[in-house]
């Protein structure tokens, strides 16, 4: 039976300014980096991404390299993008990113003109998608200047592949001199996506500051740490977990004993609030105006629901703010 999408669909979700801009984003965003592969089954894929569009989310993020293997995710996305959300493209913000190792040689990675536009384009073919709403440079590259990557950023707009540029993990004065070097070109950066969460907090030392005075949107990605800050390690570490599959999650992310006697202390806050551990993550990234929206990840639908669910309540009081800080300053 055809997808219809839920009526009720942006009944309950809000929609945050990005920076200075028009856009606004769902105050949740869906990322499609795991989950979402090749070796992933297609029709729980299918159905978290109609479970979030239900919801309200009308942005998902993608970038060329997730999966595995790489591209796949894309090619997921554009398959059930053909077969069950075409009719509401005009809905929904969909954005990539390039940056990371893709192909072999000196042209797959990193921030050339060569590489992000010809990335670009293979990520269009892969999504069947006539244009992206954001195109992102995924990391800043120490070899090439930042000029080229921030020219190239503005060509793929001007040439309509995409309607917005953005950056992605660029420190305060990286972000600072994209943002001029994007301004006299003519093409704003719309939206810098870091990594933010209660266990990693970079962002509030500088580059919080500079988005704000240049007008630039925050979508932070991982705000539950890879599911560190759920419910689901409490207890013990499921089989079908992402730490059950690697010794050590990206960026430096394990599940330690520390972590885990923290979380627990956290979850008697979430508790007392009605809410689980994840809703609680959220609510706290969200405290800060200056975020436009939380990119979070799933594995099943149900997750993306229990999320959302946080938005009924992201009120923090000042003492549940000062026992949190408490909590992570142990």
């Amino acid at each position: 039976m055809p997808y219809q999408a839920d009526e009720t669909r942006y009944d309950s979700m809000p929609y945050r300014r990005s920076g200075r801009s028009g856009l606004k984003l769902p105050a949740v965003s869906l990322g499609i980096w795991y989950n979402f592969g090749g070796i992933d089954p297609l029709e729980n894929a299918r159905a978290m991404l109609r479970k979030a569009f239900d919801l309200g989310i009308t942005h998902i993020d993608i970038a060329n390299n997730y999966g595995p293997p790489p591209g796949s995710a894309e090619e997921t996305f554009g398959r059930v993008f053909r077969e069950d959300l075409a009719p509401y493209r005009d809905e929904l913000v969909i954005s990539n990113k390039a940056g990371y190792l893709m192909w072999p040689g000196p042209y797959g990675e990193w921030g050339s003109r060569k590489y992000l536009v010809a990335s670009c384009d293979q990520s269009l073919k892969r999504t069947g998608l006539d244009y992206f709403d954001i195109f992102y440079s995924h990391r800043p590259d120490p070899d090439t200047p930042l000029e080229e990557t921030m020219g190239a950023l503005d060509f793929i707009v001007r040439s309509g592949r995409a309607l917005y540029a953005g950056i992605s993990t660029y420190s305060p004065q990286q972000t600072r001199e994209a943002a001029r070097i994007l301004r006299e070109l003519g093409t704003p950066c719309l939206i810098h996506q870091p990594r933010y969460n209660m266990f990693d907090r970079w962002i509030e030392d500088g580059l919080l500051d500079v988005l704000e005075e240049e007008g630039i949107g925050c979508i932070p990605f991982s705000p539950l740490a890879q599911g560190i800050l759920t419910n689901k390690y409490i207890d013990q570490i499921p089989d079908d977990s992402r730490a059950a599959r690697f010794d050590e999650l990206f960026w430096g992310d394990s599940v330690t004993a520390e972590r885990v006697a923290k979380v627990v202390e956290l979850n008697k806050i979430a508790k007392a609030r009605g809410q689980t551990m994840a809703q609680l993550a959220i609510a706290w990234t969200l405290r800060n105006p200056l975020i436009t929206s939380a990119l979070i990840g799933a594995s099943r639908p149900e997750q993306i629901e229990d999320v959302v669910a946080a938005l009924d309540h992201l009120d923090l009081s000042d003492e549940e703010l000062q026992a949190i800080e408490r909590i992570l300053g142990t």
